[in-house]
């Protein structure tokens, strides 16, 4: 099976649950993995933006890919992210994490740096190069202050071997169409922008990684499952209720929202590690009032 087809659907960018004293809260880790794979999503995303993983160290991270591992027990996929700025310290990073029951590798466009084109063309391929499994793209250009145009994306998957797929959160809709209109066959491309991957599954895109479903698993994955079924009757009415959840997921920051609502629902407790810092008492009640509607 390709992982166009494996990854169809809704993966979703776990947060990272902290104790009140910073460290790595596994059994409530445990508690959201569970809580995720029996609402519906199809594949897990560890180390992400989401999981706060700027912050964590090379021993957490190692530690965190093994205990998902572990109670995912190969009930959906696991992606591993493995991302950042430095191209010599990725490949020694693919080398040091333990990759081996990763269905990929999901990896950020170099951010701070702004390279160009050409550079981040060069950065994946040797990435893609010294990686042990399919690396998936990802370009975020509101954190990374450098667009992946489409030319570069549909070089990549048109010329680099292990380049499997894009998660697009560019937050533009023809861009997004030009690189399905041109990906090749096998080329996954999933969106990264929850209020937006309706329209753009209707456009072609083969699923999302998903913020949202980390808080509204089961909402969540039935509108994109009803999307990808071409129901967007029922797609919009979904989405149409969550549209107020999306706002609050990111009004301030990213994971401080969906922290928010995962401790509203008694999933985790609301820690984060400097420099985000939990969701302001105004928003929180907004949150609040959303899950008791």
């Amino acid at each position: 099976m390709s992982l166009r087809q494996t990854l169809r659907g809704t993966g979703v960018a776990l947060v990272s649950p902290f104790t009140s004293s910073g460290k790595i809260d596994y059994p409530a880790l445990e508690s959201l993995i569970n809580y995720v794979i029996k609402n519906g999503v199809e594949y897990v995303v560890t180390l992400g933006t989401t999981g706060e993983t700027p912050t964590l160290s090379k021993e957490e991270k190692i530690d965190i890919i093994n205990f998902t591992y572990e109670q995912v027990d190969a009930r959906v996929p696991v992606v591993v992210g493995v991302g950042g700025n430095n191209t010599h310290e990725l490949v020694k990073d693919l080398e040091i994490l333990p990759l081996d029951k990763a269905t990929a590798v999901l990896s950020a466009s170099p951010y701070y740096n702004k390279p160009s084109q050409e550079g981040i063309f060069k950065h994946y391929e040797v990435l893609a190069a010294a990686s042990p499994r399919p690396v998936i793209l990802y370009n975020v250009p509101g954190r990374t202050g450098r667009n992946m145009e489409a030319s570069t994306t549909l070089r990549l998957a048109h010329e680099v071997p292990n380049i499997a797929g894009i998660k697009e959160a560019a937050n533009n809709m023809v861009q997004c169409m030009h690189i399905l209109k041109d990906r090749p066959d096998h080329f996954l491309v999933v969106s990264g922008d929850d209020d937006l991957v309706m329209p753009q599954i209707a456009c072609g895109m083969d699923g999302v990684i998903s913020v949202a479903a980390n808080c509204l698993p089961r909402k969540f994955t039935d509108m994109i499952r009803a999307s990808l079924a071409f129901d967007f009757h029922k797609a919009k009415s979904l989405n149409d209720s969550m549209l107020e959840a999306y706002h609050l997921l990111f009004a301030e920051n990213n994971p401080a929202g969906v922290k928010a609502f995962l401790s509203e629902l008694g999933l985790i407790s609301n820690h984060l590690r400097l420099p985000m810092v939990p969701l302001s008492e105004e928003l929180r009640e907004k949150v609040n009032a959303y899950l008791m509607k």
